[in-house]
């Protein structure tokens, strides 16, 4: 599809504001997004490269909004930001090469345990904690795995950027945000190089959507800085259960499948 209307446009600008102040909180964004431009008529690999555009924007924003409040240290960051950027960008390219199956088939029950995690355990503070794991290794091993896993298949990354910072690195909720959106900006952008040389960005759409998710994450990013755990946990709760269930929802979905053959239906 080449051309869509005003109208369209400006509900998908309206779409991409909400998942963007979302997804500047808790992540999630696509859910949101990836639906809407797929019922707008693009085609599926349009739809993700052109997603690839607008939440590139989002947490480049949501990044820029932590980082005005103090909220990164860029020592640390820069390294995890290089390393996901860079897997990001080979996982866009080893997308066609890897069995979606696979990981439609671990990505949801990966989500359901990071949602019980954040639900139950007291790891999620505001204040920093010692870290476990030191940062050499994280750049080199913990944040280039998440960052691929974005470019191949992408959802929940944001979840798992996050369930590791606070995990192995230490930090306390809003900081563990702020760094999340850091790095998934990267792998976000890595992938979306690989989707811009591929021509698979409908960009009249993807501009519209971009200054939505900007303007989105802005906001969020405010809500969080203001609320902190007491918004950041249930939402990381609600939004992990989200994206289970919308990838257990697809009728091709492995675990759907083997549930249909052992009860019958």
């Amino acid at each position: 599809m080449e051309h869509l209307s005003f109208e369209i446009l400006g509900l998908l600008f309206l779409v991409a504001l909400i998942a963007g102040a979302f997804d500047a909180i808790a992540g999630g964004g696509g859910l949101i997004t990836v639906p809407a431009l797929l019922l707008a008529g693009l085609d599926p690999a349009t739809a993700l490269g052109t997603n690839k555009l607008q939440s590139s924007f989002g947490s480049v924003s949501a990044t820029r909004a932590f980082a005005k409040r103090g909220l990164i240290d860029w020592k640390i960051a820069w390294p995890i930001a290089l390393a996901a950027g860079l897997a990001g960008l080979v996982g866009a390219l080893c997308a066609s090469l890897l069995s979606p199956r696979v990981l439609a088939t671990l990505v949801p029950i990966l989500l359901i345990v990071i949602a019980v995690y954040f639900g139950l355990s007291k790891a999620l503070k505001t204040e920093d904690a010692a870290p476990r794991l030191a940062l050499p290794i994280f750049a080199g091993f913990v944040a280039p795995l998440i960052g691929f896993y974005d470019g191949v298949f992408g959802p929940g990354a944001g979840a798992f950027y996050m369930v590791a910072i606070v995990t192995l690195l230490g930090y306390g909720v809003l900081k563990a945000t702020a760094h999340t959106k850091l790095a998934n900006a990267a792998s976000n952008v890595g992938a979306l190089a690989l989707f811009a040389v591929k021509g698979a960005i409908l960009l009249p759409v993807g501009l519209a959507m971009a200054v939505g998710a900007f303007l989105g994450a802005q906001l969020g990013s405010r809500l969080a800085v203001r609320f902190g755990a007491k918004l950041i946990r249930p939402l990381l709760v609600v939004i992990s259960c989200a994206m289970a269930v919308k990838l257990l929802s697809d009728p091709a979905n492995p675990l759907r499948q083997m549930a249909a053959g052992l009860f019958g239906g």
